[in-house]
C-alpha cells in the first residue's frame, strides 16, 4: 500500500467510526482548523455574499447564468421513454435525479470561483434534491459565496480526504450522499476511489491538459499563449502541440520561451513546460488526428484552416475547442460548458461532468397476455437449458394462469 493510500485508509476509516470527532482532529492536523462547528449557517453564507466585489459576484453570476443556460438545454435532450416493443411487451425508461449529491469544491493557491459552479448548478437542473458542498476551513470567504450563489443547500467547512469520508459516510452533522463530484488533491482523488461503490463519483482527476491541433496556418502567438495560460494550473499539466507544419513548430517553441520570461506565473508555467510539455510534427492531417485520439487530451484546440470540418473527425477528448477565437480560459471560467473533464486518456470512454451525471435512467417493462404469450416459452427453455429451475418456475406460472400454452 502506497504512502497517500494508507493515509487516506486511516482517514475514511476514522470518520466513518468517529464522525465529527474525526473531521475535527483531522481539521486540526491538515488544515491548523480548530473549527468545532463545520457548517456555514445563513448568517455567514450572507456575510460571505456581502463582502463579495460587486463586479466579481455580477461575473460570477454571468457564469452561472452560462452554465444554467446550457444545463437546462442538454437536461431537455434527455427524455423519458415507454414504446410496445412486440404486441403486449411494453418497455421504457424514466429520468431520476439522484436524491442527494455531495460537491467538493478545492481551495487551492486561488479562488477558483468557477469551481462550485460547475459541480453544482449541473445538479439543481437536474433535480438533485440536496446538494452539499464541502470546501477546506481555510478557502477563501468568496468560495462560500460561489457555493451560495451556485445554489448549494448546505455548505460545511471540510477539506481533504475528511470532506470526502464525510459525505460518503455521513456523520452527526454532514448527510451521506448519493455521489460525489468536483475535482481535489491526490488526497481527495484517493478519498474518492476508496469510497466508490459505497457512493458514485464523477471520475478521479489527474493534472490538467491542454494539446492544440494546428496546420500552417496556426498563429505561433496565440497557440504559445494558451499552452502556457494552462500550464500555469499546476507544475504536472501536460501541455502539448500537434501540428503538420515543422515551421510552426519551431516558431512556437521560440514563443513560448519568449513568453515565460514575462509571465508572472513562470515558476509554474515552466516546470510544466520543461517536464511535461511536447510539440510533435506528423507527417499529415490524418497522424495528427491519430495520434491526438491517442492522446485523449482534457482540452483539445482545433487551430486549422478548417476547424469544424476537422473536429468531426475527432473522437477521443475531454472538451473540444474549435477555432482560434475559442479558447480553454473561456469555458475553464464563464461561457457554460463545465470545466470537470477527464484527464489520463479517460477521454477515450468518457465524457466530462454534465447535467445527466446527476440522473438515473432506470428501465421498467409491463406486459399484457399476448406479451407474455409471446416471451414465457423462450424463457422457459432457456431457464430449463440452463439449469434454473426457478427462473423456469417463474416464467411458466404466468402461462399457466394464463392457461396459455
Amino acid at each position: 500500500m502506497g504512502e497517500i493510500e494508507g493515509i487516506v485508509s486511516g482517514v475514511l476509516e476514522d470518520v466513518r467510526t468517529a464522525g465529527d470527532a474525526a473531521v475535527a482532529r483531522y481539521a486540526r492536523k491538515f488544515d491548523r482548523s480548530d473549527l468545532t462547528e463545520f457548517e456555514v449557517g445563513p448568517t455567514d453564507r450572507e456575510a460571505a455574499l456581502d463582502a463579495l466585489d460587486p463586479q466579481t459576484r455580477a461575473d460570477t453570476e454571468f457564469a452561472i447564468d452560462n452554465v444554467r443556460a446550457f444545463a437546462e438545454a442538454q437536461r431537455a435532450t434527455i427524455a423519458p421513454l415507454d414504446m410496445e416493443i412486440r404486441p403486449g411487451v411494453h418497455l421504457g425508461h424514466r429520468v431520476i435525479p439522484i436524491a442527494r449529491a455531495g460537491a467538493y469544491v478545492p481551495g487551492g493557491r486561488y479562488p477558483l470561483l468557477s469551481a462550485p459552479i460547475m459541480t453544482i448548478v449541473p445538479a439543481k437542473v437536474a433535480g438533485v434534491d440536496e446538494v452539499i458542498a464541502c470546501l477546506p476551513p481555510n478557502a477563501h470567504p468568496a468560495m462560500i459565496a460561489g457555493c451560495h450563489l451556485a445554489g448549494a443547500d448546505r455548505i460545511f467547512r471540510i477539506g481533504g480526504a475528511q470532506a470526502i469520508a464525510a459525505m460518503a459516510y455521513g456523520t452527526e452533522t454532514v448527510p451521506a450522499v448519493d455521489k460525489i463530484v468536483g475535482p481535489g488533491n491526490a488526497f481527495v482523488n484517493e478519498a474518492k476511489r476508496q469510497v466508490f461503490g459505497a457512493v458514485g463519483i464523477d471520475q478521479l482527476a489527474g493534472p490538467s491538459e491542454i494539446y492544440i491541433l494546428a496546420d500552417e496556418s496556426g498563429d505561433p502567438e496565440m497557440i504559445a499563449t494558451d499552452l502556457l495560460a494552462q500550464a500555469e494550473h499546476d507544475v504536472r499539466t501536460r501541455v502539448g502541440l500537434i501540428t503538420t507544419d515543422e515551421m510552426l513548430a519551431r516558431a512556437v517553441e521560440d514563443e513560448v520561451a519568449r513568453q515565460l520570461n514575462e509571465l508572472a506565473t513562470v515558476d509554474v508555467a515552466a516546470a510544466a513546460w520543461d517536464d511535461y510539455g511536447e510539440i510533435a510534427v506528423c507527417a499529415d492531417e490524418a497522424a495528427m488526428i491519430a495520434y491526438s485520439d491517442h492522446i485523449a487530451a482534457e482540452h483539445l484546440q482545433i487551430h486549422t484552416v478548417d476547424p469544424h470540418a476537422l473536429a468531426l473527425r475527432l473522437r477521443n477528448y475531454g472538451s473540444l475547442f474549435i477555432g482560434p477565437l475559442a479558447s480553454v480560459v473561456y469555458s475553464d471560467k464563464c461561457c457554460g460548458t463545465n470545466h470537470t473533464l477527464p484527464t489520463m486518456a479517460a477521454g477515450r470512454y468518457t465524457g466530462g461532468l454534465w447535467v445527466g451525471a446527476f440522473l438515473k435512467v432506470a428501465t421498467h417493462q409491463w406486459l399484457e397476455p399476448e406479451g407474455v404469450a409471446a416471451v414465457a416459452p423462450p424463457a422457459v427453455r432457456q431457464s430449463r437449458s440452463e439449469g434454473l429451475d426457478g427462473h423456469r418456475r417463474a416464467a411458466q406460472l404466468r402461462l399457466d394462469r394464463l392457461q396459455i400454452g
